[in-house]
Parts: C-alpha cells; sequence; structure tokens
C-alpha cells in the first residue's frame, strides 16, 4: 500500500493537561454505526510518530500524517475536475492523475458522478449503462483509477441511476415503436395503464406524461428521462446485474441517484404505505443482489426526505441516506453564529435509524452538492463561516462528503452548470490539467485554487486537511456516538463523540469573540474532560474548570 505522505507543520503547541474538569451529559448515547466501510486494510496508528508522541498534545495541533480510516469521502463531477488530454473536458485519467491530491486532502473515499455514456453534460440520462462515456475514457482507463486509488486505500463509488434511462436508450427507442416491443413494458405507457395516464400530479412537480408516437410515457424528472417500469421483474433483474457488473469491475458502492422515486412517482402516492413498501422492497431485492458478488458494497441513497421516509430504506437496504436535513442545520447554525443542540438531535435521530437498520446505519452528512448552492455562496462569502461549518462537518460520525472545489471555497449558484463548473487546480484560469468546458466564473480573482492555497498554512484547503486528519487520528470523531453538551453559551455548540473505550468534548466557537465556557459536572459524570487534544488557531486556554476559545475555533477535549 502507498503511504500517505505528511502534510504541512502544525501549529504551535497547546500544551495544556489539566486534571479536575468534569463532563456533563445531557440525552442518550446513540450510535451511527459509522465503523462500517467498504475500504478495508486502514490503521488508526501514527505513522512517523511513537505511541507518547501521538498522545502529547504537540501532535494533535495541526495537520497530522495519520493513516486513515477518516470516513471523509469526496464528490467528483469528472467533467469538471482535471483534464489528461487537452480536450477541456475532465476524464477518468484525470482522476487517476490528481489522487495524490485527494490522498493529501485525507480523503478515503470518491464519489463519481455519471460516467456511463449519455447525451447530456451531467450523464444522469443514461444510454448504455455497461459502458464508460467516450468523453471520459474507456473502460481500461476506469480499471486503472479502480487500482491507483486500491494502492492508496481510496474507495470508489459510482453514481447508478436506475429510476429512469435517456430517451435515447435503446430500451426507449424498442419500446416506443409500440405494443410488439420486447422493451414496451420496461417503462410506463398511458395507453398501457387501466386508468389511462392519470394522476398528472408528479411528484418532483414537473409535468409527468409526454408524448411520443400517439401515446404518452411517464417520465416525473424531465421528457428526457423516461422512468423504468419496475412492476416488471425482468426491468429489476437487468438493474441488479448491471449493480453486479461494477461491483466485478472493482468498485466498492453506489450512490443511487433519486432513490425514493421507484415506485408510485406521484404527489399523491409517492408517500403512502404501499408505495413506500415497494420501494423498500426493491432496494432490499437490489441489496441481495449485489450480497452475490460484494457483501460490504456501500450503498448510500439520495432521499431527500423526513426521518419516517429514510428509516425503511436503512432495513437490509441503504447503508445510508444523505443526511439533508443536518446540512442546512449546520449552514444555518454557521451563518447566524447561534448555537443548536445538534448533538440532542442527531443522538435521537440516530437512535431510531439504528432501531430500523439494525444497528447498521452509517450516516453520511454533508454541507452542499452538484444540486446545490455552493458552501461559499450560501454562506455569503463569509470564509469564517465556511470554516465553522466544515468543522461542525468533520467532526460528526459517519461518511461526510465533500463536494470538489468546497475545501478551496468555490462559489455558485444555479443553473446547475454553475455549481458544477471546473475545479481551479491554479492560480491562471486554463492551467495545464483545468478543464474549459465551461467558463470558471466562480474562483474569485485566483486566490480560490490548489496554488494559492497549497502552502499557506492557515488556508480553508488547509483548515479542510486538518479536520480530515483529525478523523484519522481519533476513532471517536469518524464514527460511534454523538450526545448532548450543554455549556449555557449561545455561541458555542458542543457535544460529546464515543467510540469503544474513547471519548471527546468537541467545541466550536461559531463567533467572532472569544468565549470562555465552564466544564460543569453533568448528571450523568462519564468522564472528566482535562486534557486539550486539538484545536483549529491557536490561543485557547484551559484552566480552573473553564476553557477560553478562540473566535471561530474549534477545540476538542479528552479526558
Amino acid at each position: 500500500m502507498m503511504k500517505r505522505k505528511p502534510l504541512i507543520a502544525g501549529i504551535a503547541a497547546l500544551g495544556l493537561l489539566l486534571a479536575g474538569c468534569q463532563s456533563g451529559i445531557d440525552g442518550n448515547v446513540a450510535s451511527t454505526g459509522g465503523n462500517a466501510s467498504p475500504t478495508a486494510g486502514h490503521s488508526s496508528e501514527l505513522k512517523g510518530s511513537s505511541p507518547e508522541k501521538a498522545s502529547s498534545p504537540d501532535a494533535f495541533t495541526g495537520i497530522l500524517s495519520a493513516k486513515g480510516p477518516t470516513n471523509a469521502y469526496y464528490e467528483i463531477f469528472v467533467r469538471s475536475f482535471a483534464d489528461s488530454n487537452g480536450d477541456g473536458i475532465g476524464d477518468l485519467n484525470g482522476v487517476t492523475d490528481k489522487l495524490d491530491y485527494l490522498d493529501n486532502l485525507g480523503v478515503d473515499g470518491i464519489w463519481l458522478m455519471p460516467i456511463q455514456p449519455s447525451p447530456s453534460y451531467h450523464g444522469y440520462d443514461v444510454t448504455d449503462y455497461y459502458g464508460i462515456n467516450s468523453d471520459y475514457g474507456t473502460l481500461e482507463d476506469f480499471k486503472r483509477l479502480l487500482e491507483e486509488a486500491r494502492k492508496r486505500d481510496i474507495a470508489i463509488i459510482m453514481d447508478l441511476v436506475v429510476n429512469h434511462t435517456s430517451v435515447e436508450h435503446p430500451w426507449f427507442k424498442d419500446s416506443a415503436k409500440g405494443s410488439g416491443s420486447k422493451y414496451r413494458d420496461w417503462y410506463t405507457w398511458s395507453s398501457e395503464r387501466e386508468n389511462g395516464a392519470s394522476p398528472s400530479d408528479g411528484a418532483t412537480g414537473s409535468v409527468p406524461w409526454h408524448s411520443r408516437g400517439g401515446d404518452e410515457y411517464l417520465g416525473v424528472f424531465w421528457e428526457g428521462m423516461p422512468d423504468l417500469n419496475f412492476d416488471n421483474a425482468e426491468v429489476r433483474k437487468e438493474l441488479i446485474a448491471i449493480g453486479q457488473y461494477w461491483l466485478k469491475q472493482g468498485v466498492d458502492g453506489f450512490r443511487l441517484d433519486a432513490a425514493k422515486h421507484i415506485y408510485g412517482d406521484f404527489g399523491s402516492t409517492i408517500n403512502s404505505p404501499a408505495i413506500k413498501a415497494k420501494n423498500k422492497a426493491w432496494w432490499q431485492e437490489f441489496r441481495k443482489g449485489l450480497n452475490e458478488v460484494k457483501p460490504d458494497a456501500y450503498l448510500v441513497g439520495e432521499v431527500w426526505e423526513s426521518a419516517a421516509i429514510i428509516a425503511p430504506y436503512l432495513d437490509n437496504a441503504l447503508d445510508s441516506a444523505f443526511n439533508f436535513d443536518l446540512a442546512g442545520k449546520l449552514l444555518g447554525t454557521a451563518e447566524s453564529e447561534n448555537a443548536q443542540d445538534i448533538g440532542f438531535t442527531l443522538s435521537r435521530v440516530y437512535e431510531f435509524f439504528s432501531k430500523s437498520s439494525g444497528g447498521k446505519f452509517v450516516d453520511a452528512p454533508f454541507l452542499s452538492n452538484h444540486d446545490q448552492t455552493r458552501v461559499m455562496t450560501a454562506l455569503n462569502g463569509n470564509e469564517d463561516h465556511a470554516r465553522m461549518a466544515a468543522a461542525m462537518l468533520l467532526t460528526l460520525p459517519g461518511k461526510a462528503f465533500i463536494y470538489y472545489g468546497e475545501e478551496l471555497g468555490m462559489t455558485g449558484t444555479k443553473p446547475d452548470e454553475r455549481i458544477r463548473e471546473p475545479f481551479p487546480w491554479a492560480i491562471k484560469p486554463g492551467s495545464p490539467n483545468e478543464t474549459t468546458w465551461e467558463p470558471a466564473r466562480n474562483r474569485g480573482d485566483g486566490t480560490v485554487s490548489v496554488e494559492a492555497e497549497d502552502e499557506i498554512p492557515h488556508s480553508l484547503l488547509n483548515h479542510y486537511r486538518k479536520l480530515i486528519s483529525w478523523r484519522a487520528a481519533e476513532p471517536a470523531l469518524r464514527g460511534g456516538k454523538i450526545a448532548s453538551y450543554e455549556t449555557g453559551n449561545s455561541a458555542i455548540v458542543s457535544y460529546v463523540r464515543a467510540a469503544e473505550d474513547q471519548q471527546l468534548l468537541v467545541l466550536h466557537n461559531l463567533s467572532g469573540q472569544s468565549q470562555t465556557v465552564p466544564l460543569q459536572t453533568g448528571k450523568a459524570q462519564l468522564t472528566a474532560f482535562s486534557k486539550l487534544a486539538l484545536a483549529t488557531n491557536e490561543g485557547v486556554k484551559l484552566a480552573e474548570q473553564a476553557l477560553e476559545v478562540p473566535p471561530y475555533t474549534t477545540v476538542v477535549l479528552k479526558p
């Protein structure tokens, strides 16, 4: 295995070891089951450090040269990420060429947005589930990427779009020929429906029915994306075979697009008990099929819904569902500088999900993705707020997902192309390896780039590197449990993280003023937090059972 390279030097030592502080835990400690991982062979040992050095405060104040796992995943739009052949379009070889950047960032997983053939730039309308988009390269290029990623202990999951195909897919073209087509029943045609084309209320708010050849077909997202008919057993069998095929090629799992849009894709039925039961049954069938090839394949679904709707998908089906509610909460908390009891909320949700999944649930927290306003724009360009949002995200349980460029402070809002712009490798636009398929409007004056931020210790990029290295060093920051910790200070988000026999107290000062936090004794008195272990900035002081936290700073205390 290739070793992870040491990054930049840490900030000044904190060197404060005091006794007598007590912790207070309010609420149940709930687990996210975050130790499940598609990537094997990781160790939490610190490379190049003796056990004594690893336990000292000096070793925990900056970026650590620690070996995974970090449970940090990185979402990549291949078209925008890195261009290896100079045609202006990102490709798989470009991703391979930049694996060392991702390795040094600290991620141990990559989510590739669709890489299969498609008539659209984004790829979410597939024309060949077994192919590779020619803009991106070949199957051999993809296998090389998988091989090189594995050398760095980086897992790769790929987007799998099963709800719908492209209208250019051979299945649909044949289906549109009429009732004699072998694939007629692979899609939903109004003439085949017992009640015609009703209902008309598309679950996404779009017109669900579209004309073709004197008939109408169901396409809830767009006329170019006809919905597959999952009542057809041959459709289900084929999609399982597709999943098995890519697992055999070496992928570690899938991000499942539109995971709740399988059956009953109408506003009047999508959340009905009967439809929810059918959706759950499909994903259980899919999981069972994948288990025949790779029982530890990681499945994370796009289910943009409440916890009550998400929970059934975690029952012997998906490992994770993206935590959209939490994303909004983290951004809102950072922007307002007003603390919320994230530990209490998550402990209750995790307890619910753990019961639904038989204890196998893994959370998938994130701040933004390819469908949403970028973090820096959502936070009105305030880098301090972006730092605090990242600090909260990367000290929570589960597999934390980072959208490409988020670690640099890329901006962008709709239309979609402007939140999927070229990744800025260099200060000067259009430099080698940068893509040019879309204008790069949101890179600022060049300061938002890898070249500009790489060697600056306190850059946003190195802030992300530092936080991810913490996850590598501390098992309780990447998995395990979370519980509420009440400080009584509205500027401080605080929670206890626990894994196995380790407990940590995490505190985030959301404000621009230094805050003093008393470390009181609570009801449970589970442990005493007496050691200052990690901090994002200098100037933290711990004395007489009180902690002084500088502005916009995250602190981790150990017993």
